[in-house]
């Protein structure tokens, strides 16, 4: 199945996710898709922050991003209702991903 929004959310009807509310962990693709974010170019590609990935002025400084408080549909590229609760997603190991093992 390719991964796209639709796909996930009959997945998770087909395994009953609503019934037993397992944890979730996958990809950031795949926990985007849960939380309902368009996948494509954005500005706010964040799904933990609201960093403005376009201001590339800024782009190398640190800066204390605000944290996400909502996903409402419409705002901050969120464009669909979450699939999965976000206290209920485990991201995966970022020292894992950047290959520092």
């Amino acid at each position: 199945m390719k991964e796209s929004y639709e796909n996930m959310k009959l997945l998770l009807g087909k395994i009953k996710y609503h019934e037993f509310q397992w944890k979730v962990r996958g990809d950031l693709k795949v926990v985007a898709l849960l939380l309902g974010m368009q996948l494509w170019y954005t500005k706010y590609c964040c799904l933990l922050c609201e960093s403005d990935s376009r201001d590339k002025e800024n782009h190398w400084v640190n800066k204390p991003w605000p944290v996400r408080t909502s996903l409402t549909p419409g705002k901050k590229n969120v464009v669909n209702r979450h699939l999965v609760l976000p206290e209920k997603i485990y991201l995966p190991p970022l020292h894992i991903k950047l290959g520092l093992i």
